[in-house]
Protein backbone atom coordinates (compact mmCIF):
# COMPACT_ATOMS: atom_id res chain seq x y z
CA UNK A 1 0.00 0.00 0.00
CA UNK A 2 1.68 2.99 -1.24
CA UNK A 3 2.50 5.67 1.46
CA UNK A 4 1.78 8.90 -0.42
CA UNK A 5 0.40 12.56 0.01
CA UNK A 6 -2.59 14.39 -1.15
CA UNK A 7 -3.58 17.72 -2.09
CA UNK A 8 -7.79 15.86 -3.21
CA UNK A 9 -10.12 15.85 -0.32
CA UNK A 10 -12.50 13.97 -2.54
CA UNK A 11 -11.80 10.52 -2.06
CA UNK A 12 -14.64 8.00 -1.01
CA UNK A 13 -14.68 7.63 2.75
CA UNK A 14 -14.56 3.99 3.82
CA UNK A 15 -17.45 2.30 5.45
CA UNK A 16 -15.38 2.09 8.69
CA UNK A 17 -16.53 6.44 9.51
CA UNK A 18 -20.01 6.11 9.41
CA UNK A 19 -19.50 5.90 13.52
CA UNK A 20 -16.92 6.28 15.42
CA UNK A 21 -16.42 5.96 18.90
CA UNK A 22 -14.15 8.23 20.73
CA UNK A 23 -11.57 8.28 23.44
CA UNK A 24 -9.21 10.58 25.77
CA UNK A 25 -7.72 10.88 28.80
CA UNK A 26 -5.80 13.58 30.94
CA UNK A 27 -3.69 12.33 33.73
CA UNK A 28 -1.10 13.44 36.25
CA UNK A 29 1.49 12.18 33.89
CA UNK A 30 3.03 10.41 30.96
CA UNK A 31 4.28 7.08 32.96
CA UNK A 32 1.76 4.16 32.04
CA UNK A 33 2.59 2.14 34.54
CA UNK A 34 2.09 5.05 37.61
CA UNK A 35 0.31 7.81 36.50
CA UNK A 36 -3.56 8.46 37.10
CA UNK A 37 -6.25 9.41 35.35
CA UNK A 38 -7.52 12.58 36.22
CA UNK A 39 -10.33 13.19 33.55
CA UNK A 40 -11.76 10.68 30.80
CA UNK A 41 -13.69 11.50 28.02
CA UNK A 42 -15.99 8.63 25.78
CA UNK A 43 -18.24 9.27 23.19
CA UNK A 44 -19.13 9.29 19.07
CA UNK A 45 -18.99 11.26 16.39
CA UNK A 46 -21.41 10.45 12.96
CA UNK A 47 -20.28 10.61 9.64
CA UNK A 48 -20.02 14.12 9.15
CA UNK A 49 -17.85 15.19 12.70
CA UNK A 50 -20.76 15.73 14.96
CA UNK A 51 -21.00 14.33 18.06
CA UNK A 52 -23.85 12.25 18.98
CA UNK A 53 -22.82 10.79 22.18
CA UNK A 54 -21.03 12.21 24.80
CA UNK A 55 -19.76 11.53 28.36
CA UNK A 56 -17.33 13.18 30.75
CA UNK A 57 -15.44 12.00 34.00
CA UNK A 58 -13.44 13.89 36.61
CA UNK A 59 -11.79 11.86 38.40
CA UNK A 60 -10.12 12.01 42.38
CA UNK A 61 -6.66 10.54 41.40
CA UNK A 62 -6.01 9.76 45.08
CA UNK A 63 -2.63 10.99 44.65
CA UNK A 64 -1.10 14.68 44.07
CA UNK A 65 -1.57 16.25 40.28
CA UNK A 66 1.70 17.48 39.73
CA UNK A 67 2.05 21.22 39.05
CA UNK A 68 3.39 20.27 35.21
CA UNK A 69 0.46 18.02 34.38
CA UNK A 70 -2.08 20.62 36.24
CA UNK A 71 -0.55 23.41 33.92
CA UNK A 72 -1.44 21.40 30.71
CA UNK A 73 -4.81 19.87 31.71
CA UNK A 74 -5.65 22.61 34.01
CA UNK A 75 -7.18 20.64 36.80
CA UNK A 76 -5.17 20.82 40.10
CA UNK A 77 -5.17 18.94 43.01
CA UNK A 78 -7.53 20.94 44.79
CA UNK A 79 -10.30 20.81 41.54
CA UNK A 80 -9.63 16.98 41.60
CA UNK A 81 -10.52 16.43 44.84
CA UNK A 82 -13.54 19.20 45.71
CA UNK A 83 -15.04 18.08 42.20
CA UNK A 84 -14.08 14.80 41.41
CA UNK A 85 -15.14 11.45 41.47
CA UNK A 86 -13.50 8.50 43.18
CA UNK A 87 -10.60 6.99 41.13
CA UNK A 88 -12.54 3.17 41.27
CA UNK A 89 -15.62 4.75 40.15
CA UNK A 90 -14.56 6.39 37.37
CA UNK A 91 -12.09 3.74 35.72
CA UNK A 92 -14.57 1.16 35.92
CA UNK A 93 -17.59 3.90 34.48
CA UNK A 94 -14.71 4.31 31.55
CA UNK A 95 -13.65 0.39 31.01
CA UNK A 96 -17.94 -0.25 30.62
CA UNK A 97 -18.22 2.80 28.02
CA UNK A 98 -15.48 1.93 26.14
CA UNK A 99 -16.88 -2.07 26.61
CA UNK A 100 -20.36 -0.92 25.23
CA UNK A 101 -18.65 0.26 21.94
CA UNK A 102 -15.90 -2.99 21.37
CA UNK A 103 -19.04 -4.68 21.63
CA UNK A 104 -21.24 -2.69 19.04
CA UNK A 105 -18.36 -3.15 17.06
CA UNK A 106 -18.06 0.70 16.67
CA UNK A 107 -14.84 2.26 15.47
CA UNK A 108 -12.84 3.53 18.23
CA UNK A 109 -10.74 6.45 17.56
CA UNK A 110 -8.04 7.45 20.10
CA UNK A 111 -4.82 9.66 19.47
CA UNK A 112 -1.65 7.98 20.45
CA UNK A 113 -3.47 4.96 21.26
CA UNK A 114 -1.44 2.81 23.35
CA UNK A 115 -1.07 5.98 26.12
CA UNK A 116 -4.94 5.83 26.62
CA UNK A 117 -5.17 2.11 26.84
CA UNK A 118 -2.48 1.02 27.91
CA UNK A 119 -2.71 3.71 30.98
CA UNK A 120 -6.34 2.76 31.73
CA UNK A 121 -5.48 -0.84 32.03
CA UNK A 122 -3.16 -0.09 34.80
CA UNK A 123 -5.70 2.24 36.21
CA UNK A 124 -8.39 -1.46 35.92
CA UNK A 125 -6.18 -3.24 37.72
CA UNK A 126 -5.07 -0.97 40.65
CA UNK A 127 -8.56 -0.43 41.53
CA UNK A 128 -9.96 -4.09 41.02
CA UNK A 129 -11.52 -3.73 37.80
CA UNK A 130 -11.97 -6.09 35.02
CA UNK A 131 -9.51 -4.46 32.29
CA UNK A 132 -9.95 -3.79 28.70
CA UNK A 133 -7.36 -6.72 27.53
CA UNK A 134 -7.27 -6.44 23.73
CA UNK A 135 -9.41 -2.98 22.19
CA UNK A 136 -10.61 -3.52 18.91
CA UNK A 137 -11.17 -2.38 16.53
CA UNK A 138 -9.10 0.76 17.37
CA UNK A 139 -8.38 4.04 14.63
CA UNK A 140 -5.02 5.85 15.86
CA UNK A 141 -4.94 9.06 13.68
CA UNK A 142 -1.11 9.46 14.41
CA UNK A 143 -0.29 6.23 13.06
CA UNK A 144 -2.36 6.31 9.81
CA UNK A 145 -0.49 10.19 9.93
CA UNK A 146 2.53 8.96 10.09
CA UNK A 147 2.01 6.13 7.48
CA UNK A 148 0.04 7.90 4.70
CA UNK A 149 2.09 11.53 4.79
CA UNK A 150 5.40 9.59 6.05
CA UNK A 151 7.79 12.78 4.67
CA UNK A 152 5.91 15.42 6.29
CA UNK A 153 8.41 17.86 8.26
CA UNK A 154 7.48 18.84 11.63
CA UNK A 155 5.79 17.35 14.78
CA UNK A 156 2.92 15.24 14.60
CA UNK A 157 1.34 16.42 17.91
CA UNK A 158 -2.58 17.04 18.39
CA UNK A 159 -2.99 20.49 18.01
CA UNK A 160 -0.47 20.13 14.99
CA UNK A 161 -1.92 17.74 12.94
CA UNK A 162 -5.52 19.19 13.99
CA UNK A 163 -3.70 22.50 12.32
CA UNK A 164 -2.44 20.38 9.06
CA UNK A 165 -6.06 18.71 8.48
CA UNK A 166 -8.21 21.94 9.18
CA UNK A 167 -9.70 20.44 12.58
CA UNK A 168 -10.52 23.07 15.16
CA UNK A 169 -9.63 22.06 18.36
CA UNK A 170 -11.11 24.33 20.94
CA UNK A 171 -9.52 23.31 23.88
CA UNK A 172 -6.04 21.55 23.88
CA UNK A 173 -5.64 19.29 26.68
CA UNK A 174 -9.59 19.43 27.31
CA UNK A 175 -10.78 15.05 27.66
CA UNK A 176 -13.33 16.08 25.51
CA UNK A 177 -11.95 18.49 22.88
CA UNK A 178 -8.90 16.22 22.25
CA UNK A 179 -11.38 13.46 21.50
CA UNK A 180 -13.69 15.22 19.52
CA UNK A 181 -10.49 16.42 17.12
CA UNK A 182 -9.40 13.16 16.79
CA UNK A 183 -12.41 11.68 15.56
CA UNK A 184 -12.58 14.21 13.02
CA UNK A 185 -8.92 14.22 12.31
CA UNK A 186 -9.45 10.60 11.29
CA UNK A 187 -12.71 11.00 9.20
CA UNK A 188 -10.19 13.98 7.07
CA UNK A 189 -7.99 10.98 6.63
CA UNK A 190 -10.20 8.90 5.39
CA UNK A 191 -11.72 11.26 3.51
CA UNK A 192 -8.32 12.46 1.96
CA UNK A 193 -6.94 8.69 1.66
CA UNK A 194 -9.90 6.78 1.20
CA UNK A 195 -8.43 4.86 -1.98
CA UNK A 196 -5.37 4.02 0.13
CA UNK A 197 -7.22 2.38 3.41
CA UNK A 198 -8.72 -0.59 4.09
CA UNK A 199 -12.46 -0.62 3.54
CA UNK A 200 -13.18 -2.39 6.80
CA UNK A 201 -12.07 -1.32 10.78
CA UNK A 202 -11.05 -4.82 11.21
CA UNK A 203 -8.75 -4.76 8.28
CA UNK A 204 -7.88 -1.02 9.38
CA UNK A 205 -6.52 -1.80 12.78
CA UNK A 206 -4.76 -4.64 11.46
CA UNK A 207 -3.18 -2.30 9.24
CA UNK A 208 -1.83 -0.51 11.88
CA UNK A 209 -0.62 -2.85 14.02
CA UNK A 210 1.74 -3.64 11.17
CA UNK A 211 2.56 0.03 10.66
CA UNK A 212 3.06 1.10 14.59
CA UNK A 213 5.48 -1.85 14.52
CA UNK A 214 7.47 -0.14 11.28
CA UNK A 215 7.14 3.16 12.92
CA UNK A 216 8.77 2.45 16.31
CA UNK A 217 11.46 -0.08 14.66
CA UNK A 218 12.02 3.28 12.00
CA UNK A 219 12.33 5.63 15.22
CA UNK A 220 14.58 3.13 17.01
CA UNK A 221 16.96 3.18 13.96
CA UNK A 222 17.22 7.01 13.98
CA UNK A 223 17.87 7.64 17.95
CA UNK A 224 20.76 5.02 17.77
CA UNK A 225 21.82 6.64 14.92
CA UNK A 226 21.79 10.15 16.64
CA UNK A 227 23.15 8.80 20.65
CA UNK A 228 19.76 8.86 21.77
CA UNK A 229 19.81 5.17 22.82
CA UNK A 230 21.87 2.46 22.82
CA UNK A 231 22.18 -0.15 19.65
CA UNK A 232 20.55 -2.96 22.29
CA UNK A 233 17.37 -0.42 23.22
CA UNK A 234 14.21 -0.55 20.82
CA UNK A 235 10.98 1.50 20.87
CA UNK A 236 8.21 -0.61 21.83
CA UNK A 237 5.74 -1.04 18.93
CA UNK A 238 3.03 -2.55 20.24
CA UNK A 239 -0.71 -0.99 19.23
CA UNK A 240 -3.11 -0.42 20.47
CA UNK A 241 -2.36 -1.65 23.83
CA UNK A 242 1.29 -2.41 25.96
Amino acid sequence: MPHTSRDSDHAPAPSWTQSLGIFDLETTGIDIEDDRIVSAHVGVLDRTGRQVSARTWLADPGIEIPDGAAAVHGITTADARRLGRPAPEVVSEVVTAIAELIAAETPIVVYNAPFDFSLLKREALRHGVVPIEDPFPVVDPLVLDKALDRYRRGKRTLDTVTSHYGVTLDIAHDAQADAVAAGRIALKIAQRYGEELPTTSGELHEHQVAWAREQAASLSDHFVKTGRIAASERLDGRWPIR
